[in-house]
């Protein structure tokens, strides 16, 4: 009888489990990004940690796991379970769970404040159906200044990453009192490196035709009016934005630039901004109503096929 009582209650727990990510994807038909769960190797790639540490046991809580390491494909944003094929393991830990039956330390990676699983998938989603703050771990941290706060998206983590690196920019060029501009924005982590790199390498060219060494503060501004802001005059010139209107004019600044110096690579030097602003923008083409639709298409037929 009890074997019988556990095992209707943990196929009706994983049935709903499995029904909430169902409902999950079907409210991101448009976005289905946006229901995965975060790859450990994605955020760890955008915040370049340092150092690994081994922290050992520890008691952590469970709306702090972000992602998974191994089984991001599995789980969806909420750790909710994609496929059925996840069913006899997932209700064994739930069994496990209801009769308070204790089960060995997930094992973690910290990064930014955030935990993401290495092992122990399961008992995470059985912890997050189930409402359960605490879960025991054995974490290894790894080192970064950036602490990030919990989302339920990758995209929603790189807001913070730009957000985090936008501030540093400002506060370590004075870029913002200098020029007066703070709307240096980026869509995608890592550009601020970019720019300051730029920066440096503006200010290396200015030195080779003077005596005495530029200060950082007259490279900043140099680079602001005689490269940055002609390129952005061009981009909106030239309407480019309209066909990235998910993009920022910074983005378009770096893209235009690297492509540029690809055409000079190309064709001499002698290729002028204009000229190389139309190229990219020749190069950009809406992707074609057909292949939208096939998309979907391909979309459905495999909800179909696991469906039945």
């Amino acid at each position: 009888m009890t074997v019988n009582y556990y095992s209707a209650q943990t196929e009706d727990d994983f049935s709903k489990a499995r029904s909430k990510a169902l409902v999950n994807e079907i409210q991101h038909f448009m976005n289905p990004e946006e229901a995965n769960l975060i790859s450990f190797t994605d955020i760890k790639s955008l915040l370049k940690p340092k150092d690994e540490v081994y922290i050992g046991m520890k008691t952590i809580p469970v709306n702090k796991i972000a992602g998974s390491e191994g089984r991001y494909k599995d789980f969806d944003n909420r750790f909710f379970p994609k496929s059925s094929f996840l069913r006899d393991r997932w209700e064994h830990v739930d069994e496990a769970a209801l009769q308070s039956i204790t089960l060995p330390p997930i094992k973690v990676y910290e990064l930014g404040g955030l935990y993401f699983v290495r092992d122990g998938n399961h008992r995470v989603s059985v912890s997050k159906a189930r409402g359960t703050e605490f879960i025991d771990a054995e974490v290894v941290s790894l080192q970064s200044e950036i602490k990030l706060k919990p989302s339920d998206t990758l995209k929603g983590m790189v807001k913070q990453i730009i957000f985090y690196e936008k501030r540093v920019f400002y506060t370590e060029t004075n870029f913002g009192d200098i020029t007066d501009f703070w709307g240096l924005d980026f869509s995608t982590a890592g550009q601020y490196d970019v720019v300051y790199n730029h920066i440096l390498t503006h200010k290396y060219y200015l030195n080779m035709k003077r005596t005495d060494e530029i200060s950082m503060e007259e490279a900043v501004i140099s680079w602001y009016t005689t490269v940055y802001h002609p390129i952005i005059e061009v981009i909106h010139e030239y309407h480019i934005m309209r066909y990235f209107r998910q993009r920022t004019q910074s983005d378009l600044y770096v893209w235009i630039i690297k492509y540029w110096d690809e055409l000079k690579q190309k064709f001499g030097n002698d290729v002028k901004l204009d000229d190389a602003v139309l190229a990219f923008r020749k190069n950009q083409k809406p992707q074609p109503l057909s292949k939208i639709i096939n998309k979907i298409q391909r979309i459905l037929l495999k909800r179909s096929i696991r469906t039945n």
